[in-house]
């Protein structure tokens, strides 16, 4: 529980079993890179999250959002994956990991 006006950290949920499949079968050295955003990425606030250059939170439009969902964004996961994911309150629902920048926003 955050204290007093402080904002609450990201919570990661990492159940969806396409973005499971997609993390377990990268190569070692994108999935080590992909475990260390996630980490990082539990230590962070939303704000932090949003305004995070590294990370290029961006919503997809091309892309329709799954039931419940306000939007589908994508997020740099390693430096040649990007992630898509939407939020729930606290939670980062990730829902999978692009085989490459393109297919992320539904382009392929």
């Amino acid at each position: 529980m955050p204290e007093p006006g402080q904002e609450a950290l990201v919570r990661l949920d990492l159940n969806n079993l396409v973005f499971q499949v997609h993390l377990l079968t990268l190569q070692k050295l994108e999935r080590h890179a992909a475990l260390e955003t996630l980490n990082r990425l539990r230590q962070m606030t939303w704000h932090q999250v949003y305004q995070d250059a590294g990370l290029k939170w961006e919503k997809i439009v091309s892309v329709k959002p799954p039931a419940g969902a306000d939007a589908i964004y994508s997020l740099r996961i390693s430096q040649a994956r990007r992630a898509t994911a939407y939020r729930e309150g606290d939670f980062i629902r990730l829902l999978t990991i692009a085989p490459d920048h393109d297919s992320a926003y539904g382009k392929k």
